[in-house]
């Protein structure tokens, strides 16, 4: 183990449905994992039950320096750390903590398929507070989208428009 080395998120892609053993065994390991969760409805023939699943199905966060990677990679169920260029890629510290503290709201979340596409917004209010993402209608119901931006996936929670504030448009324009 190297000492005084960074510790970064990197996203480790996982066996399919082997999201929570992976992340269970990299706990037991002494690492700092996180899956984010959420409850979805699946129907069985006989009944509907809500269970807890992944937001991203087949990867699990894991904090760790680059230069202790081999335990991580040896653990059951991983697969992979995700690389961008060839190159272990890092996924920020503002991505973790805006997924933490939407999971973490009480507030309906799930898997988003449309990343990027509404008005940039911030939370000034609530469970929410400080988040930054993208304003979005889903039926009758509003909710903001927040990307990990590495996996090029999002994710949606609901929000109450008296909570929010645009964010101004930082970019230059030509007169």
């Amino acid at each position: 183990m190297y000492y005084n080395a960074p510790l970064n998120w990197f996203a480790v892609a996982v066996k399919p449905r082997q999201e929570k053993l992976a992340a269970r065994v990299l706990r037991d390991q002494g690492l700092e994992d996180y899956l984010p969760l959420y409850r979805a409805r699946r129907r069985w023939s006989d009944r509907l039950k809500e269970i807890e699943t992944p937001l991203f199905a087949g990867y699990v966060f894991c904090r760790f320096a680059l230069q202790d990677r081999a335990p991580v990679l040896r653990t059951p169920g991983v697969r992979s750390i995700v690389t961008f260029g060839g190159r272990p890629a890092p996924v920020s510290d503002s991505e973790i903590s805006a997924l933490r503290q939407a999971v973490g709201s009480g507030r309906a979340v799930a898997p988003w398929s449309e990343p990027g596409q509404g008005e940039p917004i911030r939370i000034e209010r609530g469970p929410l507070s400080g988040l930054r993402g993208v304003l979005v209608r889903a039926r009758d119901d509003w909710r903001v989208v927040v990307s990990v931006e590495l996996l090029r996936r999002s994710v949606a929670v609901e929000v109450d428009l008296a909570d929010l504030a645009p964010v101004p448009d930082t970019r230059r324009r030509c007169s």
